[in-house]
């Protein structure tokens, strides 16, 4: 019997300690509370703290350089699971629902006009958002662009 990975359990247990060592890395010794979503996504959840906006960095850049390290370190560790998303105080959840809200103005725009509607640049989760509620609202989508300018364009179905 050949051997498997290491399972669910274990790869969550090895997020969630990997993402607190990090934190302490930066003298900030705090619970992270671990949660999956749909067997797939390791949600890792920091409670808000005075580091807040130096864990979230500019644009969310620092919290997603630390989504990629856990997300690294269980792939080279063989676990099982090994994709993560990392939230500090909520801040993934409200802007969700701040691009929710623009979403369905911009969908509810192409709809009326019958004409593409370029969206501004934004990175790849966000996108994937988008994509969805477009499809959901009968509209079709393209991304377009490279790095940082990258970009979708919401279109009327054909």
């Amino acid at each position: 019997m050949a051997e498997e990975g290491k399972g669910r359990e274990e790869s969550i247990l090895f997020a969630k300690k990997y993402l607190e060592d990090l934190l302490s890395f930066f003298g900030l010794n705090t619970e992270v509370y671990a949660t999956t979503e749909d067997d797939e996504v390791i949600e890792l959840e920091v409670p808000s703290t005075h580091m807040n906006a130096f864990l979230i960095g500019q644009h969310g850049d620092t919290v997603r350089a630390m989504q990629f390290l856990v997300s690294s370190a269980l792939k080279n560790n063989g676990f099982e699971m090994f994709r993560v998303n990392v939230d500090i105080a909520d801040y993934k959840k409200q802007r969700a629902g701040r691009l929710a809200e623009h979403a369905q103005q911009w969908l509810d725009q192409v709809k009326k006009d019958g004409k593409p509607l370029d969206l501004p640049p934004m990175n790849a989760a966000d996108r994937r958002v988008i994509h969805k509620l477009a499809g959901e609202h009968g509209l079709t989508t393209e991304s377009v662009g490279e790095g940082r300018e990258r970009h979708i364009v919401l279109k009327p179905a054909e």
